[in-house]
Formats: C-alpha cells, sequence, structure tokens
C-alpha cells in the first residue's frame, strides 16, 4: 500500500439517512481532486444500484474470503448477517490516480480507518437535525421494512452519541450549506 503520510482520506460517517451519500455525490461532483472508495458488502442490492459503481455487492462466502485473505481495511458486521467492508484496493486504486480517497462508512468504519490512518485522514460526522427528521427520511426512501426501520433507527441513536468525537461535524438541516461547509473542510484539509 501507498505510503500513508501522502495519501490522504475523507471520510464521511453519519447514521443512516443522514445524507451522508448525497453529501459524497455533491462533494465528488464539485472537486476534481476527489476519488471514491467502493465499499464492499454484502446487503442486497437497492433498486437503482449498480454493482461496481455504488458498492461491490457480495455473496457472504466472498466477503469472508476477502477477510481471509486479508483484503480489508476494516470491515464489519453492521447487522446480522449483513457486512460492510473497505478494500485495500479501492484505496490504492484512487491513489495510483493521484486523488484523494472519500470514504461513505457508517461509524465504526470511521472509528477503524481514522485509528488506521490517524495524519492522513479527516472525519467529518454528518448529523440530522433531529431523530424525528431522521425518521422521516427513512421512511421517505421507501426501502425499509418496520423491524429494518427500529433497527436503523435504535442505531442512529446510538451513533449520534459520537459526532463529536470525530474531526469536524456538520448539521444536515439545510442541504445546499451543508455541502458548502463540507466542501470547504475538505478543502482546508486537502491544503494542508
Amino acid at each position: 500500500m501507498a505510503s500513508v503520510t501522502k495519501e490522504k482520506l475523507i471520510i464521511l460517517t453519519a447514521p443512516s439517512g443522514a445524507g451522508k451519500t448525497t453529501i459524497k455525490t455533491a462533494l465528488l461532483e464539485r472537486m476534481e481532486a476527489l476519488g471514491f472508495s467502493i465499499s464492499a458488502t454484502t446487503r442486497q442490492k437497492r433498486e437503482g444500484e449498480v454493482d461496481g459503481t455504488d458498492y461491490y455487492f457480495l455473496k457472504p462466502e466472498e466477503f469472508k474470503s476477502k477477510i481471509t485473505n486479508d483484503e480489508f481495511v476494516e470491515y464489519e458486521e453492521v447487522y446480522t448477517d449483513q457486512f460492510y467492508g473497505t478494500l485495500k484496493s479501492e484505496l490504492q486504486r484512487n491513489w495510483d490516480l493521484g486523488k484523494t480517497v472519500v470514504l461513505d462508512i457508517d461509524v465504526q468504519g470511521a472509528f477503524s480507518i481514522k485509528e488506521k490512518f490517524p495524519h492522513n485522514s479527516f472525519v467529518i460526522f454528518i448529523q440530522p437535525p433531529s431523530m424525528e427528521t431522521l425518521k422521516k427520511r427513512l421512511l421517505g426512501r421507501k426501502t425499509e421494512s418496520e423491524a429494518s426501520l427500529r433497527k436503523r433507527i435504535a442505531k442512529a441513536e446510538q451513533e449520534m452519541q459520537h459526532a463529536e468525537s470525530f474531526d469536524s461535524f456538520i448539521i444536515n438541516d439545510d442541504l445546499d450549506l451543508a455541502v458548502l461547509e463540507s466542501v470547504d473542510l475538505v478543502n482546508g484539509f486537502i491544503e494542508r
């Protein structure tokens, strides 16, 4: 893997439904210096998602084989039998292109990456204005069963307690403002 003192990582983390993927997309559209690290997952593909663009959708056996082969920088079982992870090859692919890597990952994954790359990573926690707003956003997706919605809300409540543990946090009440704040933070980190 490339030197950890030169290559940089921007980590966007948030509870599910807080807007990190929307903000990530806006950052990538506005900033040529950024490249996206596509995460691997065993979860089911949602309508409109593309394998190799949104995620690498793997069968559990494939994911576990990659764990055995030490192909992940970090991974975790977020929900029972639902794995997510950051492939070493994704970081390297972007660094080889001269890009600062953007990761869109959950809170535990953000802690793991920050621990491995303490000096060349910057973590932005995207926070919803309230739990009620978060619940409305998740319901608006129309991708959640009642059981999965309850799981996501419970996990979000726990994750919100970590907002101030990261390098910066943004309250995503006004998306345009949240994107502008994110661009400013990312530019500040890249220019260091």
